[in-house]
């Protein structure tokens, strides 16, 4: 039916407001579309190109060398050496046992090495690269090299690993490094991402794990272009990272490498300090390890026989061994009773052999006992009962407040592992961790170093060093830092009277070198270089009333670890202290006869920076010392020694 004019009309009007409402709806879409997108592209565009670029291009760490250590005369103790290595990426190969069969007949592959590479494959994704083979020759290197045509997925490659030229000679001292472990990671807060890299080696005990931070340096960084599952394509460029600090140590490598010789299988360790800085000039710790067998991660085998000697190769007992000090303590003693004015340096104490003491015996060494003895013969022939009278008088307090003057019962701030604080007893100690109270018996036990005291070879050459300079010297073992010379600490005048210190000086001069000494038969006979010391033995076991009746066992019919500790503590030159040395030989028996020839030996070698001559030793001892000394000359060939090569 045909539509009147009015009905048309209407519709158009109908059709022309849709229209209009329709198009003004596209146009403010078109106008929100235009506003979105110029935001997105102009606005934003940094942000999204940031985006797209991280997906094509990746920023990755490239480890740093690790900062060299020196001795104090500019050898290298430990360095960082070109490690060849042999990696396998397994997406770029179709059968990986194929691959790896074709490359052990090029190279010996290490069934433990292979075995740990398999377990990473297994659990890493296949475009990551698994170390089949490290630490292997150039020649090695270079025979896969030219094969690798033949060997798809798998590239030589050249890394820095930790190495130490004088290997057992400062382990102790230096510590070691070792790949990173989830272990180590669970013990640090926010870890530097540098830690996260595969097997990175940082410092896990000794100066090592103490300046890891110092030594580790800053990561660089590299771009490289990936494809979409994360495979590297190509290097687009790097930066490298910042070595990490030199550190130069105060000890003496030759002197190190000597008393570590001389200690040869004995248990047993050696502290040199220099009496005028404070500087420790040797460290030595027997028997000892190769730390280079921990860089790469040691055998269970390997570990097994050094964790199972009864010896204990791997603590270092110089710091952190502890000890009855035994009779090298009783300057201190004597010391307390001058300065609490109980006794005088000539005054004597009648010695029978023994000294009662609440109902309790209390024996000398000398079973007859040394008669009358004034307090430079007490030390010269060390009488426990001349020791034992002065106790009784002057009491545990005095004699454990001049026993922290010099240095004892203190944890220096050594960065070492394990630095042992010893013990310097006192009545609230005892009551507070025995929850005893303190008798009399105990001070008489502590004036001969036995009882609750314990002291490490370090706070006896740092006690040695008091007594010899009656100034409070703190050890040293960092000389310098990246060339940057580290303070010594001050050294105040120790507050005893000087008259009470030189009586003390005397006696020990007189245990070296007066013919009744217990040391005498380890004299220096040069008169420049004579030295003052003091012989101690500490017991580890109870003697009974039934065994001294029959007579006491002697050590060397007893089993090995149940002998007395060897103890020797000395300073030198007499007139002029230069250096103090304390040696600790364990149940090596008496301190005459196991410790004092060794610290003689230590000491001249100190003093003469080298062998001494034949002339500075007792004409009986010559032949002997001469065969010696050649035997300990024979180590110095195998050791590689390089000196610094940077400022």
């Amino acid at each position: 039916m045909r539509k009147t004019p009015t009905e048309i009309n209407e519709v158009h009007t109908r059709f022309s407001r849709r229209s209009l409402l329709l198009g003004g709806g596209m146009a403010a879409f078109m106008t929100g579309l235009g506003f979105r997108m110029r935001h997105l592209q102009l606005d934003q565009a940094d942000e999204y190109r940031l985006l797209a670029e991280e997906n094509r291009i990746n920023i990755r760490l490239i480890p740093p060398a690790r900062g060299e250590i020196f001795d104090r005369n500019g050898i290298l103790l430990a360095r960082n050496e070109p490690s060849y290595r042999i990696i396998l990426v397994p997406e770029d190969t179709d059968d990986v046992d194929r691959v790896i069969a074709k490359l052990a007949t090029l190279v010996e592959l290490d069934p433990d090495e292979l075995d740990r590479a398999m377990t990473e494959m297994r659990r890493s994704p296949p475009f990551l690269p698994v170390t089949i083979a490290d630490r292997v020759s150039w020649e090695e290197l270079s025979r896969v090299a030219v094969n690798t045509p033949a060997l798809p997925g798998i590239t030589p490659e050249v890394g820095l690993s930790r190495y130490y030229p004088l290997k057992g000679d400062l382990a102790h001292v230096l510590g070691y490094v070792g790949p990173i472990s989830d272990y180590d990671l669970s013990k640090i807060d926010n870890p530097d991402q540098l830690l996260r890299i595969p097997r990175f080696q940082i410092g896990k005990v000794g100066l090592e794990g103490r300046m890891e931070d110092d030594l580790r340096g800053a990561a660089g960084t590299k771009r490289v272009e990936v494809n979409a599952v994360g495979r590297v394509m190509r290097e687009l460029d790097r930066r490298e990272g910042e070595q990490g600090d030199d550190v130069q140590l105060t000890i003496d490598q030759d002197l190190q490498s000597y008393a570590q010789a001389r200690l040869g299988e004995e248990s047993a360790a050696a502290v040199v300090m220099d009496c005028q800085t404070g500087d420790l000039l040797a460290l030595a710790s027997a028997p000892t390890f190769d730390p280079n067998l921990f860089v790469q991660g040691i055998s269970v085998a390997d570990y097994g026989l050094l964790t199972n000697n009864e010896y204990r190769p791997l603590a270092a007992k110089s710091v952190q061994g502890t000890y009855p000090p035994g009779s090298t303590f009783k300057m201190i003693t004597a010391l307390a009773a001058l300065e609490a004015g109980i006794v005088g340096p000539e005054e004597t104490v009648w010695c029978p052999g023994h000294l009662s003491v609440s109902n309790r015996r209390f024996h000398c060494w000398k079973r007859a006992g040394h008669g009358h003895v004034n307090l430079s013969q007490a030390l010269r022939e060390s009488c426990d009962v001349y020791f034992y009278d002065l106790a009784v008088q002057v009491g545990i307090d005095k004699i454990s407040e001049v026993a922290a003057k010099f240095g004892l019962g203190e944890k220096y701030d050594l960065p070492l592992s394990g630095v042992a604080r010893g013990l310097n007893p006192t009545r609230d100690w005892k009551s507070s961790v025995r929850g005893a109270d303190w008798v009399v018996g105990d001070t008489v036990n502590a004036s001969i170093g036995q009882g609750f005291v314990l002291t490490s070879p370090l706070q006896l050459a740092v006690m040695t060093s008091r007594l010899a300079t009656g100034k409070a010297l703190s050890p040293r073992l960092v000389k310098s830092v990246n060339g940057v010379e580290q303070p010594t600490a001050d050294a105040p005048d120790i507050e005893v009277n000087p008259v009470h210190l030189k009586e003390v000086q005397r006696g020990m001069y007189a245990v070296s070198n007066n013919r009744r000494g217990t040391a005498y038969g380890s004299r220096i006979i040069e008169d420049q270089y004579r030295m003052a010391g003091k012989t101690g033995t500490s017991q580890v076991r109870n003697i009974t009333a039934a065994e001294r009746a029959r007579g006491v066992t002697r050590n060397e019919d007893l089993p090995w670890n149940r002998r007395d500790h060897a103890l020797f503590v000395n300073f030198a030159p007499y007139e002029n202290p230069r250096i103090a040395v304390a040696v600790v030989v364990e149940h090596g028996g008496g301190g005459s006869k196991a410790a004092a020839p060794i610290a003689r030996d230590i000491t001249l070698q100190a003093l003469y920076n080298g062998t001494p001559p034949l002339a500075a030793y007792p004409a009986k001892d010559r032949d002997k010392i001469e065969a010696q000394q050649e035997e300990l000359q024979k180590l110095a060939p195998g050791r590689e020694i390089t000196r610094r090569n940077r400022a």
